[in-house]
């Protein structure tokens, strides 16, 4: 697809998995251009040649003299500079910390004053180096699972080889109040004051749960899940984490041979070659980002709703038990699991979308000012996710994961 003018048709996904009208305007060649100037080192600019779908931000790749560059434009609601900088000093530390072997970090590239985080009018813009290997699931919906199985242990893998990387990284958590996946919620020995905190700190969230009766909501569905985590708390090592670790964030390749072709591995040793989008990082803790690439993964949350059926039991078949055992197996070969580390990772689950889940809620209903999607942001993200550990099928998926201290 070639692009050199306006794209008023491009769609991005929506909240189900259908595509929407984008909520952001498309990038355009000759904003490409303006910004450009800043970055005399590319050269230049010939055409843009695709547009990202993901709904939080306008992106695009550009073809320029010196090679492709991903660009991509936030409202600053969303994005400061120095929010962007938060991210990009984590990536340049990860950049020359992840063990030989490991996969890369998107290359951010900085303008003529050395800023790599450009504000102009509404708008933040950062601009990287298209990073090596190909790009399968660039247009996979959120929460969609793997292709294969090899897939999901080649990016088990990546992930224990990133947390290395990010061990020593000692900056405090963000100061980011939008789409950030942090842990100050469930992570708390009072969860209920925290979130509370959480929710002062955000005027476009408090206003939204005015509406709902949030505590009794998180009384009941969160906060019995809390309560089995809690005995894990003191002792989850603090670590900045990446806490998107979904495979349209990953790109791919096969080992000393050709980029993976129409999806497929060559061979069943595809692994990951560079780590993409840093939007969502924090400071956590490992057992919490392995949570979330366990949950981003490998349950079809889209698709949850068609399979409930009437005795309750909702989507067992749609939990890919094979990518989980493989995303975790991959994650092994690098940093093998304790048994503290496996039951905290079952117990951290049914919490690991809550935090985001309210920071999409501040973000629908305070920037987009959409109340149908902060609904959604509310009921199905905050407490149903949750709610689905209690499920038949996700009781399963629990006891399938503490399983794995009993065969290992």
């Amino acid at each position: 697809m070639i692009l050199d003018n306006d794209s008023a048709s491009m769609l991005s996904h929506g909240l189900a998995a259908e595509s929407v009208a984008p909520a952001w305007p498309p990038l355009t060649l000759a904003e490409i251009k303006h910004l450009l100037v800043r970055y005399p080192q590319v050269g230049e600019i010939k055409r843009l040649v695709w547009f990202s779908p993901r709904p939080f931000s306008s992106a695009c790749v550009v073809d320029t003299a010196s090679g492709r560059l991903f660009v991509k434009r936030l409202i600053k609601a969303i994005r400061s500079c120095a929010d962007l900088v938060e991210e990009h000093r984590f990536i340049a530390h990860l950049a020359s910390h992840i063990p030989p072997g490991g996969p890369a970090v998107s290359e951010v590239l900085s303008d003529i004053t050395g800023a790599t985080a450009i504000a102009d009018g509404d708008w933040t813009y950062e601009v990287h180096r298209l990073g090596q290997g190909k790009d399968i699931y660039r247009d996979a919906f959120s929460w969609t699972p793997f292709e294969e199985a090899t897939h999901a242990y080649a990016a088990g893998r990546a992930l224990a080889q990133f947390h290395q990387g990010a061990a020593g990284y000692d900056a405090p958590p963000r100061k980011a109040t939008l789409l950030v996946s942090g842990f100050s919620i469930a992570s708390n020995d009072d969860p209920l004051a925290a979130m509370q905190d959480y929710i002062d700190a955000r005027p476009g969230l408090a206003d939204y749960v005015a509406q709902r009766n949030w505590r009794q909501d998180a009384q009941r569905v969160l906060m019995p899940f809390h309560q089995r985590l809690q005995p894990f708390l003191k002792k989850l090592v603090p670590l900045w984490t990446h806490n998107d670790w979904h495979a349209s964030n990953l790109l791919w390749q096969a080992p000393d041979g050709p980029y993976l072709q129409h999806g497929r591995a060559n061979d069943e040793a595809a692994q990951v070659a560079t780590i993409l989008d840093f939007g969502l990082c924090d400071k956590t803790c490992a057992v919490y980002d392995l949570a979330i690439a366990i949950v981003t993964n490998t349950i079809e949350w889209l698709r949850l709703p068609e399979h409930a059926a009437p005795d309750g039991i909702s989507g067992a078949q749609l939990v890919h038990f094979d990518q989980l055992d493989a995303l975790l197996d991959g994650y092994e070969t690098v940093t093998p699991l304790s048994a503290f580390d496996v039951a905290a990772v079952a117990a951290m689950l049914p919490l690991a979308h809550v935090e985001f889940a309210l920071s999409e809620l501040a973000y629908f209903y305070g920037v987009q000012n959409s109340a149908e999607n902060a609904a959604v942001a509310y009921d199905t993200y905050l407490l149903g996710h949750a709610e689905w550990f209690n499920s038949a099928a996700g009781i399963h998926l629990l006891a399938h994961i503490q399983g794995r201290v009993i065969t290992s």
